[in-house]
This record gives structure tokens, C-alpha cells and sequence, in this order.
């Protein structure tokens, strides 16, 4: 525990787990408000691809970081926890309770824990990348192998970027990446949080995510999506339900593929979150199945909470 009264409850799962609908019943039972968690829902031009919680859902709580910035205007984990740490000074005045909801583990991390404080510099990264052009990988991972087991045996040999990333910061700092993950943020914390994962029986997600996709479509996500099309490049809208749709414009496949794609990505999708979730964060895991009440969820996580 730190040194202070104020405490996030982070309310986190899958997409179409039934974030927002649990986070809203805790807003209202704590008083207090909501902040989005959710790395899409940022942005003001894509509503319906990134299930945005609509008035009637939100039920009167406010929310934060929903419709706050524009796909031209980026933000980054880093920038997200800068943002919501200067909102959040502010919240704790009048709040000792927030809720924070959401899929996206990296920003949740950010905020809640901060970001690895890994070091970088252009020139030796360039280097190395020209090491790994003439050598191939192995002799780049024989020496994070020696330089830091731990971290070898971790990480994922075949992701090139990774164990270069990893080198880099190695050499830089003469520090074990594992050392380096380690290191606490010097920054004061302002509050004690406490994790809460939604875990869905997988089939009854699985339902209840080709349902979502099937609604998108009723309200208009092709329409949604025709008109960012013009801005497919931008990093915001790489993103599931939006890229398979740019796909079918180009015709490079047809629009019940698309379709059939959108629906799959998510489902894979989910499965990383929980993964992220469940490994990442000490957190309290709610199970369910398509039986379990809500009411009864916000009881189990209220009395958690509570004792």
C-alpha cells in the first residue's frame, strides 16, 4: 500500500466482456467516475467500430479519455498516463475512488505501474540492426543468453525487433533487461490500485463478441468506415474492424470474408487480452458464464473491495 487514501479500480478484460456495464454499476455505487481504458475509443471518429459506450449505457457517470482526441492527433501509452495522471490530481480532490475501465493492457500498465524505463539511442540501435542484417539473429541472442538468462528465456527468439530492442538497452545501460523491468518509477504514486479481470466462459464470450460485430454492422460501420478510408495509414485505424473493411474496399477480399475476419480477429484478440491480463497484473480474476446475474459480479467485486 502507498502512502495515500486515493485507490483505481481497474475493471479490465476482453473485448465485449461487459466492462463498461460493470464499471457504471461501481461508479454509481462508489460516486465517483470513469476513466476509459480503451485505446480506440479516444478517438472522436471511430464510434462504432470501437463499441463506444452510448448516453444510455454510460447512465449519467462521466467518463474520460472517450471521445478526447482526434486519429490525427495520436496518443501513446506514454502520453495516456501522463494525461490521466495530471486529470487524475484533479478527480482525487473530490473523489478517493476511480474507476478504470478497459482492454488495452499496455495503457493500463502505463498508467497503473509505469512504463519499463528502457533506454534508447538511434546509433547503437542502428548498428545493431546492421549487425542482425549481416549475422542473423543467433549470435545476437547467444549474447543476451549470457548477458541475461532470465530475460532469454522469456522472451521470444523469433521476434528480431525484441532481442534487439533488448541488446540495445543491454549495452546502453550495463544492465540485465530484467534489471532494468525491475526498476521502480521515482515519481511519488498518487494511488493504491486494485485489479479486477472479467474472464467469460470462452464459447459465451465468443457469442457475445460475434453479436457485437453483427450490431456494428447494423449501425453502420461500413459507413463508419468508408469515410476514414482516406486515413487507413494512420496507426489509430489499424485496427480491428476497421482494417478488414479497408481490405474489401481495396477488393483484395470480399465483404462476408471481411466480415467472417472481423468476428476471428476478435475472438483472437480476446484471448491476448486475457493472456496480458492474467499474467501481467496480480489481479482478482471474475469468471462467469452466460447464468451469472451482473448484479451478482459488482456484489463479488464489491465485497472484495470492501473487506
Amino acid at each position: 500500500m502507498n502512502d495515500t487514501s486515493n485507490r483505481i479500480i481497474v475493471i479490465q478484460g476482453p473485448t465485449a466482456s461487459g466492462k463498461t456495464s460493470v464499471a457504471v454499476q461501481l461508479a454509481k455505487h462508489f460516486n465517483t467516475v470513469v476513466l476509459s481504458a480503451d485505446s480506440r475509443q479516444f478517438y472522436k471518429e471511430m464510434t462504432i467500430g470501437t463499441a463506444k459506450p452510448t448516453p444510455d449505457e454510460m447512465q449519467g457517470i462521466k467518463h474520460y479519455f472517450i471521445n478526447s482526441h482526434s486519429i490525427h492527433d495520436e496518443v501513446s501509452a506514454f502520453r495516456y498516463a501522463e494525461e490521466a495522471k495530471k486529470l487524475l490530481i484533479s478527480l482525487f480532490k473530490k473523489h478517493s475512488i476511480v474507476i478504470l475501465a478497459g482492454g488495452s493492457g499496455l495503457f493500463i500498465e502505463a498508467l497503473c505501474k509505469g512504463l519499463d524505463p528502457i533506454p534508447h539511442d538511434r546509433k547503437l540501435h542502428d548498428k545493431i540492426v546492421n549487425e542482425f542484417n549481416e549475422n542473423g539473429i543467433d549470435s545476437l541472442l547467444m549474447e543476451l543468453k549470457n548477458k541475461d538468462p532470465e530475460f532469454y528465456n522469456k522472451i521470444d527468439k523469433n521476434n528480431s525487433y525484441r532481442v534487439i530492442r533488448s541488446i540495445e538497452a543491454i549495452r546502453l545501460s550495463g544492465k540485465t533487461m530484467t534489471a532494468l523491468r525491475n526498476e521502480k518509477n521515482n515519481k511519488e504514486e498518487l494511488f493504491d490500485t486494485i485489479y479486477f479481470t472479467l474472464h467469460p466462459e470462452r464459447k459465451y464470450l465468443y457469442r457475445r463478441i460475434n453479436k457485437r460485430v453483427d450490431l456494428m454492422l447494423e449501425n453502420g460501420l461500413l459507413y463508419e468506415v468508408n469515410n476514414l478510408y482516406n486515413y487507413r495509414h494512420l496507426k489509430s485505424l489499424n485496427t480491428v474492424g476497421y482494417k478488414e473493411i479497408f481490405n474489401q474496399k481495396d477488393g483484395l477480399i470480399s465483404l462476408d470474408n471481411a466480415i467472417d475476419k472481423i468476428k476471428q480477429h476478435s475472438r483472437n484478440y480476446a484471448k491476448r487480452q486475457l493472456t496480458w491480463f492474467i499474467n501481467r497484473t496480480d489481479s482478482i480474476v471474475i469468471s462467469f458464464d452466460e447464468n451469472e446475474q451482473e448484479k451478482n459480479l459488482i456484489k463479488k467485486i464489491i465485497k472484495h473491495i470492501e473487506s
